[in-house]
């Protein structure tokens, strides 16, 4: 195959990440004018931005274009279609974390249209769709990259598969994935000192964006089990789906059927007194509770929930919000690799993104 001399980029979803990831995408066709990357299509939910001929969009004008245009998206299939007719090769930049947009990729991608995305429901789905995808790209050669899925910039898919692919053998992944969960159980048991009430701390990752909308999106451990997912797919372990495997939801039972999240909000203060009860009962073992996520790859068990660390063990002393993720290994021994960061977050989440397009880059032009 000739290198490319031009690869259009079709983008969708334009929220946070999005946003960032034009941002980025500016500075990169700056610093990098060959191949020349050209944004031809640009679309939320609503609302589209495209020439049928291809003619490329002004990147930094790209969202107040999109605001005024009048033109709706194409439906799914027919972005496919449109797509697929490009003179020059195409890079999709799903930055949504739709099902519908995750459904479609073996289409993408067995019209030889690449994707990179930090869309988890792509790869923690059925893993029918795992394997449609993986599938699609290796008959018709495009590529897929989802490092963002995963601890958003961080280097941790990349890392784990590099591992496997240099012949490692990896026995444990254990680590916090949830920005959220880091930034409660920090706040709430942290190492030094007595830390605040769960509930008070909830409501205060709420006001700081570190939650969902509604915080229980965040406490059923739902997010945590895709990222799971993914790894152990990854790890070779066939996992169906993120609800195959045991996760600890921290959402109060009596208030599962809450209306909204501010009624959650409202009535979480009267069941402060369980989680003081699992914070004092790891201090009486003179340990710390912890929200984590491990993959036993020898078992090919998976689980989500509190676990109890020593203070002197890497997940105890994490700070803010950052994520780690301890890779144990043959290799490595009783001392795993340990990738640790911000996990959350526009920039960072788009900086995946965009050095996953980086990769594509390297190997069409």
């Amino acid at each position: 195959m000739s290198p490319a001399s031009q690869v259009n980029i079709a983008v969708i979803g334009a929220g946070g990440v999005g946003k960032c990831f034009l941002s980025q995408l500016q500075g990169l066709a700056a610093r990098k004018p060959s191949p020349k990357l050209n944004l031809v299509y640009i679309a939320t939910s609503r609302k589209a931005l495209y020439n049928e001929n291809f003619a490329p969009i002004d990147v930094g004008s790209a969202i107040d274009s999109l605001a005024s245009s009048s033109k709706a998206p194409h439906a799914l299939p027919a972005t496919v279609d449109y797509l697929s007719g490009s003179p020059h090769p195409v890079v999709l930049v799903d930055n949504t974390s739709s099902q519908d947009v995750a459904a479609l990729y073996p289409s993408f991608l067995s019209k030889g249209i690449s994707v990179v995305t930090p869309n988890k429901k792509a790869f923690s789905g059925s893993y029918k769709l795992w394997q449609d995808i993986f599938s699609a790209a290796s008959s018709s050669g495009a590529k897929v990259y989802h490092e963002s899925s995963v601890g958003a910039g961080l280097p941790v898919i990349s890392t784990l598969n590099e591992l496997i692919d240099t012949g490692d053998k990896v026995t444990k992944i254990e680590g916090v994935f949830s920005g959220t969960m880091s930034f409660l159980f920090n706040s709430f048991a942290p190492v030094a000192g007595q830390g605040g009430k769960w509930s008070a701390e909830v409501k205060k990752a709420q006001s700081l964006g570190y939650t969902e909308p509604d915080p229980r999106d965040d406490l059923n451990g739902l997010d945590v089990a895709r990222k799971l997912t993914i790894l152990a797919r990854i790890a070779g372990i066939p996992v169906e789906s993120p609800e195959s495997f045991p996760v600890q939801s921290l959402i109060p039972k009596a208030l599962e059927s809450c209306s909204s999240g501010d009624e959650f909000l409202e009535k979480l203060p009267e069941f402060d007194s369980q989680m003081e009860e699992v914070k004092a009962e790891a201090e009486r073992a003179g340990k710390v509770v912890r929200f984590v996520g491990s993959i036993d790859v020898a078992s090919k068990s998976v689980k989500v929930g509190l676990e109890k660390f020593d203070a002197s063990h890497p997940i105890a002393a994490l700070q803010g919000s950052d994520n780690i993720i301890n890779f144990y290994t043959e290799r490595y021994g009783s001392n795993p690799l340990i990738v640790q960061g911000a996990g959350a977050g526009g920039d960072v989440t788009a900086m995946g993104v965009t050095g996953d397009l980086l990769k594509v880059l390297r190997q069409i032009s």
